[in-house]
């Protein structure tokens, strides 16, 4: 049992982890073109993320393998269930990394247009999906003994739709706080200038999310039976008040930190609100997947955890190397006299 539970809290952070991360990839891709006022500003914001993009999307190739793994069941049965939802996320996030590749192969205004539409489409498509589809789950999916009775059309319900307009600004928040910390001048001064715009309707988007959870999901029940887990949502309220504090104030370093914050106690909210669900049923609780039914064995979660507390504490230090040695801003000095920029 209580490997069950470590595999549940580690799918939660892996999850968390990976939004906090490529969540400011997707937002920079969808402001891209409204921010970058010209093509080097385009450049610039792409160059910003062209480190570090791919190799984000570690988190999230990990949290699709912890799932297999540790809980095959809930795995098989999602993959089944939201065949054509997630065949759509993989082709956004193909057509996210060929934007990013192909922007620059051909000096051409016709061609560097598309690829710069083709790169909102790859972060905003990508943003909107897992948003609906964790909206979903957090609400529950139509299933009983004879299976799934839900559609692609019934996946875009309006809780759905809110959580995925909430990821969505989330996102968009979030790239624009990392593009005014990793760039210079004007492009620095709009990116701040529009984290402040968007995070108006962040705040009321979030107030609605959160009244419509409520009411919408059992998410809430956990707390309301252990009161001391509310400390989730709480900070998850008082770091997003704290974005907007920190913009005020010029202080973007530690705004775009107040962001990851908020990004990471959202999820974590809804992850604590599920457990032992991975995925409750809407029709009869008795048929929800958990921790305890779709787990695997006891002697495959033992060897995952050993393997697991080796090589994740690895992988978190080659990141935090990564992110050390392209720590800069990047300047328009730096895309146009480096021939290997994107």
């Amino acid at each position: 049992m209580a490997f069950q539970i470590i595999w549940f809290v580690l799918w939660g952070v892996l999850w968390a982890v990976y939004f906090m991360l490529d969540g400011f990839v997707f937002g920079s891709g969808m402001l891209q073109s409204f921010l970058g006022h010209n093509d080097t500003e385009r450049r610039i914001i792409i160059n910003t993320v062209g480190p570090v993009w791919n190799g984000n999307e570690v988190w999230l190739i990990t949290a699709g393998g912890a799932t297999f793994a540790a809980f095959p069941t809930t795995y098989a049965l999602m993959f089944s269930y939201l065949y054509i939802a997630l065949l759509l996320l993989l082709f956004s996030l193909i057509i996210r990394g060929v934007s990013f590749e192909f922007r620059g192969l051909v000096n051409s205004p016709t061609w560097r247009s598309v690829w710069d539409k083709a790169i909102f489409i790859g972060g905003f498509l990508p943003a909107l999906l897992f948003g609906v589809a964790f909206g979903n789950i957090f609400k529950g999916f139509p299933m009983d003994a004879a299976g799934y009775h839900g559609s692609l059309i019934y996946l875009l319900n309006p809780y759905g739709l809110i959580t995925g307009l909430l990821f969505v600004l989330l996102f968009l928040v979030h790239g624009a706080l990392y593009q005014s910390v990793k760039t210079t001048g004007g492009l620095k001064e709009r990116s701040a200038s529009v984290a402040a715009k968007l995070w108006i309707p962040l705040l009321l988007v979030a107030v609605v999310f959160l009244g419509y959870t409520y009411k919408a999901t059992h998410i809430f029940d956990n707390y309301l039976s252990n009161p001391l887990l509310l400390i989730v949502p709480v900070v998850a309220v008082l770091s997003l008040l704290a974005i907007r504090l920190f913009l005020a104030k010029k202080a973007l370093l530690k705004a775009f930190t107040a962001s990851c914050l908020t990004i990471l106690t959202v999820v974590g909210t809804g992850v604590v609100g599920l457990f032992p669900n991975l995925i409750p049923s809407s029709i009869d609780p008795q048929y929800s997947l958990t921790i305890y039914n779709s787990s695997s064995s006891q002697y495959t979660l033992v060897i995952m955890t050993v393997v697991a507390f080796i090589f994740v504490p690895i992988v978190i230090l080659y990141k935090i190397w990564v992110y050390r040695i392209f720590r800069a801003p990047v300047t328009e000095k730096d895309v146009i006299e480096n021939k290997e920029a994107y």
